[in-house]
């Protein structure tokens, strides 16, 4: 049953020189049927945009902070926002600066904390490029085919190749197997309903305000930060229950301004991922260990294929990052870099 009880709300948004971007995002949030208590802009950027965009536009409730390089970083950004939060806050909402809203984002995403009030975070979802469709329930699916509460989609060329190979996800979507590279959130269907998960994406969720209190975003996650939402997401699953709303809904321009280097970011993909999956499971067993490296190679030649006969030019670059630490893990299994903290 829902709850009439009334929740302050805060939004964060870590920027980093995506002014027009953050803009966008902006004039998205002011047409919120339910509207933030207190927005705070935690900027990361080396230049003046973005202060320049604030300054001469007005959005109510937001305040502007600018970071040096001590804070900057999506983590670090994240933790800074953190502590500027209001004292009367209950839930803090994150958006990533290239994010667009539909009409009653917030509205839903607040209201599942009503309606579920065991919640400790719940996310949003992402409309992306994949067509649903409704389905009978005796529909039968083809092979290229993904199928959950009456609503089908295409698996895409990557999952078909995974399931012919036997490597398809043994979790619904948001839950991590236990050789990781698990379905994601969106997999989940265009069916307004809200779903227990174990992860979700941080460009599109909300905590309750106490979880700070007990664990923080890791700084082992320098600069664009991938995967660390992952990371805090499965640390705050053992605290208790997310939920991810498919009636919150969004859209993700991945803006290109901000975003690292291909081979950086491949490096990323493998050095990120395997993180996570140790986080989650630290003794995988011998079967997991073959299916984890088995996938994240099938991946990188993939990105080699993009780039040879798909002309993606880019996708090298990934692909040799993906390559390298790879190699290095076989090397060094327990890590070559543990974090610092």
């Amino acid at each position: 049953m829902e709850s009439n009880i009334e929740i302050k709300f805060a939004l964060i948004i870590c920027t980093y020189h995506r002014a027009d971007s953050l803009k966008r995002l902006l004039e998205s949030v002011v047409d919120q049927s339910l509207y933030p208590d207190q927005i705070l802009i935690i900027d990361g950027s080396k230049d003046y945009r973005t202060h320049n965009l604030l300054r001469k536009n007005s959005f109510a409730n937001t305040e502007y902070l600018r970071v040096e390089d001590k804070d900057r970083g999506l983590t670090r950004q994240r933790n800074f926002g953190i502590s500027k939060v209001a004292e009367d806050i209950e839930v803090v909402c994150f958006l990533d600066d290239d994010i667009v809203l539909k009409k009653e984002y917030f509205e839903q995403l607040i209201r599942t904390y009503k309606i579920y009030p065991n919640a400790l975070a719940v996310g949003g979802k992402i409309l992306d490029e994949a067509e649903w469709r409704r389905v009978a329930p005796d529909y039968k699916i083809k092979f290229d085919e993904f199928k959950l509460d009456g609503f089908v989609r295409n698996l895409g060329s990557r999952n078909v190749l995974r399931k012919r190979l036997g490597l398809l996800p043994n979790q619904p979507p948001g839950f991590m197997p236990e050789f990781s590279h698990g379905f994601s959130t969106g997999f989940l269907p265009p069916s307004d309903k809200i779903y227990s998960v174990e992860f979700f994406m941080g460009g599109v969720s909300s905590y309750r305000k106490e979880l700070f209190s007990k664990i923080a975003f890791s700084t082992y996650f320098e600069g664009y930060g991938l995967y660390e939402d992952m990371d805090f997401c499965l640390r705050a699953s053992k605290i208790g229950q997310l939920y991810l709303n498919t009636a919150a809904c969004c859209y993700h321009f991945h803006e290109e301004a901000g975003r690292p280097d291909q081979m950086k970011y491949g490096k990323m993909v493998v050095r990120n991922g395997h993180y996570v999956w140790k986080l989650k499971n630290p003794n995988p067993g011998l079967d997991n260990i073959i299916k984890w490296n088995l996938i994240t190679f099938l991946l990188l030649v993939i990105r080699f294929k993009n780039d040879i006969l798909d002309g993606e030019k880019e996708a090298r670059k990934d692909a040799i990052g993906r390559l390298k630490y790879w190699i290095l893990l076989a090397w060094n299994p327990t890590e070559p870099d543990k974090p610092k903290s």
